[in-house]
């Protein structure tokens, strides 16, 4: 009876279009979710120090943000609100398995996470690798906080709901988007401070651009592989090569408990004599070694036979990264480890 009601007056005018109209709307809706992990896209100035913290809930970022309910609705789940700086291992399991959980739903169409940009690369890479959903799940995250008057949080998570509900979003994989620019999780690094074009995928190349009227994919990137989630996450180091390094970082790490230790080397994967020493001690006692590049492009390869040399780590049993930053190698490796610490079935995963 009450429905019935509303109708008539619905249609003699009396309550005019906007209850009819927004309640069929409402219903045909595509329906995303929105999990938000906290990050300067949640901050505000704070009265008294005057530097940003977290201040903003997802439903208020969502809120910010009116043109949202009129391409979708929206389900928001508030996993934290913490600077990305605190997210790590002892977080990224319970997220994927969140967001996997969000994305069972029949009624969902895609996931977007919002999330601080300082390691917003590598939760990515860790939900790429361990999601067992084909929907689109993007990364979002901000600049510029809450507080300012330019801040680029708003746009791109109205990007990040188009992007969702275009064509060609699904099997994408897990992407990041901000200003526009769709990046493979893969690929994707963060390359500036504070511009707000600071994530690119290097000589990769980005998958898209969500522009003003539509979103446009260019291509999908072709060495994503998906590995189960494992029940612990293995401690797993990073060491830099650094001019004059002696080795004894890499020799404290195994000491300490490292169950892995990513070296971040020089050029094609080279170091000096005194740590290519340490990496052959702890590599004898059964710890694995990655070498990855702090290069930004191209790809760590066991080229140079000098001692220290890429092909010297190689002869000594170290992995290498390939084209996988030291950061994201470290991840593959916290996945990967639970399963095997041999070298060969490690390489084929960095292989792939």
């Amino acid at each position: 009876m009450m429905a019935r009601a509303i109708l008539r007056l619905a249609f003699v005018g009396l309550l005019g279009p906007m209850v009819l109209g927004q309640s069929v709307v409402a219903a045909e809706l595509p329906k995303i979710a929105v999990v938000a992990t906290g990050g300067t896209i949640a901050m505000k100035l704070d009265p008294t120090t005057h530097a940003p913290v977290p201040a903003l809930s997802g439903e208020d970022l969502v809120s910010a943000v009116p043109k949202l309910k009129d391409i979708a609705t929206i389900a928001v789940t508030e996993f934290s609100n913490v600077p990305s700086d605190y997210m790590g291992p002892d977080r990224w399991p319970a997220l994927s398995r969140k967001v996997d959980e969000i994305l069972a739903d029949p009624a969902i169409q895609g996931a977007i996470v919002l999330h601080g940009t300082d390691t917003l690369d590598q939760t990515a890479y860790f939900l790429d690798l361990t999601l067992k959903s084909d929907k689109p799940v993007v990364l979002i995250g901000a600049q510029r906080n809450a507080s300012d008057v330019d801040a680029d949080g708003p746009r791109n998570l109205l990007n990040a709901a188009r992007q969702i509900l275009a064509d060609g979003s699904v099997g994408a994989g897990v992407t990041v988007t901000l200003n526009h620019r769709i990046n493979a999780a893969r690929e994707v690094r963060k390359t500036h401070t504070s511009n707000v074009e600071t994530f690119n995928s290097g000589e990769a190349g980005i998958l898209g651009y969500v522009d003003e009227d539509r979103v446009v994919f260019s291509r999908k990137s072709l060495r994503r592989q998906t590995l189960p989630l494992p029940d612990r996450m293995p401690r797993v180091d990073l060491v830099s090569m650094y001019a004059g390094a002696d080795g004894s970082q890499v020799r404290h790490a195994a000491e300490t408990g490292a169950e892995a230790i990513v070296v971040e080397a020089y050029g094609w994967g080279n170091m000096n004599a005194e740590m290519h020493d340490a990496i052959a001690e702890v590599i004898a006692k059964g710890v694995p070694v990655i070498v990855a590049t702090k290069v930004y492009d191209g790809r760590a390869l066991p080229v140079y036979g000098f001692k220290g040399g890429g092909n010297t780590l190689l002869k000594a049993g170290a992995v290498f990264a390939g084209d996988l930053t030291p950061d994201k190698a470290r991840i593959l490796a916290l996945i990967a480890l639970p399963a095997t610490k041999e070298r060969a079935a490690l390489q084929k995963l960095f292989d792939k």
